[in-house]
């Protein structure tokens, strides 16, 4: 059984899938930095002016506040910090915009890349070798088969 795994594993990690995922993880957080310092530093302080200094960040719903007895915490405060979902959900907003984005730009790039007049797609030479083999071993089979009928 665990021999069985190591190999799917060895195959999965040869055929370039776990180092495709590596990539794409890696890409993401640093996709993500941008996107965290992009809200934060930029649209967040606007928005802020535009509310009259209110900072998303810090607001709460307080449920319980925390309890102090001299300088000792006796009870931690309870809340429902609302403000980091507004953030979240503008990260959120700007990455579905700036994927939307790539992706368009992407499939502008192939469409420019493929001619529209040329419908016809032209196989990679192996695979036309492989055709014309084909082609031969019928032929052949087909000869053999009268030979054999002629006897």
């Amino acid at each position: 059984m665990s021999s069985k795994f190591l190999k799917e594993f060895k195959e999965f990690a040869i055929k370039g899938s776990m180092i495709d995922i590596a990539i794409g993880i890696i890409i993401g957080a640093a996709f993500n930095n941008v996107v965290d310092t992009l809200v934060k530093k930029v649209l967040m302080p606007p928005i802020s002016l535009l509310t009259n200094g209110i900072n998303f960040q810090n607001k709460k719903l307080i449920l319980r506040p925390e309890l102090f007895e001299g300088e000792k915490l006796i009870r931690e405060e309870v809340a429902i910090e609302y403000g980091t979902l507004i953030t979240v959900l503008i990260n959120f907003v700007i990455i579905g915009l700036c994927t939307f984005f790539v992706v368009k730009i992407m499939n502008s790039l192939r469409n420019k890349a493929e001619d529209p007049k040329e419908k016809v797609i032209k196989p990679p030479k192996d695979i036309e070798l492989l055709g014309d083999l084909k082609t031969i071993m019928e032929e052949q089979n087909k000869l053999l088969k009268e030979m054999k009928n002629k006897k």
